[in-house]
């Protein structure tokens, strides 16, 4: 069986055009968490997330001949796919974004643990309320920028992605790559602003004091 640490992308993608079925799990089980966070960033939705990175890694292991080291990393690659993927779904379902499903689960399992009277599970810190409360307004945030602001930002700020690999899944130059970020941090800054109530503001003051 191979070990994960001791291979490259490059040598598991060689290893898997070769037949080697391990090469595949190990290729897996190292981008699967990243592609699929992308995937819901850009659309909000689990399933479609879901859907996505099923296809990008059936198309590595249709395609995988066709990826080329030489013109970038493997993992630009499985997020170029991946990229491709979500805006078919967006050109065929037409889709309309939601809100970050998490949110929902989480007042659902408020609401049903309130009635079940195991309400002081619930219990948390102002400051964990707040921190919550900012994480999901950060979501919808991102959720509401146009995609090609909305990509930039998930590849670059959540995916930590450089600027380079970014212009390499997006396949356009780096300069455009940095503009469109700096005009999205800019956007991202404006619907926060808007989106903040009055209460997280005065909490949030709180805790900077």
């Amino acid at each position: 069986m191979l070990r994960a640490n001791g291979h490259s992308d490059d040598d598991l993608v060689r290893r898997l055009l070769a037949g080697e079925e391990d090469a595949f799990l190990l290729l897996y089980r190292r981008w699967q968490r990243p592609i699929y966070r992308f995937a819901l960033h850009m659309t909000g939705n689990a399933s479609i997330a879901e859907d996505v990175t099923q296809e990008v890694f059936m198309t590595l292991i249709r395609e995988g001949g066709r990826y080329d080291s030489s013109l970038g990393s493997l993992s630009a690659y499985l997020f170029g796919i991946a990229r491709n993927h979500v805006y078919k779904r967006y050109d065929r379902d037409r889709l309309l974004v939601p809100l970050p499903e998490n949110s929902v689960d989480r007042d659902t399992a408020a609401g049903s643990a309130n009635r079940n009277g195991a309400h002081r599970n619930l219990i948390v810190a102002p400051v964990d309320l707040v921190r919550s409360e900012m994480i999901e307004m950060v979501r919808e945030a991102v959720l509401s920028l146009p995609g090609h602001y909305r990509e930039v930002v998930v590849l670059c700020d959540l995916q930590e992605m450089s600027y380079e690999e970014a212009a390499t899944v997006l396949d356009c130059a780096v300069g455009t790559v940095r503009s469109r970020l700096h005009r999205a941090r800019t956007l991202l800054a404006e619907k926060l602003a808007g989106l903040q109530s009055p209460e997280s503001k005065s909490a949030a003051g709180g805790i900077r004091h």
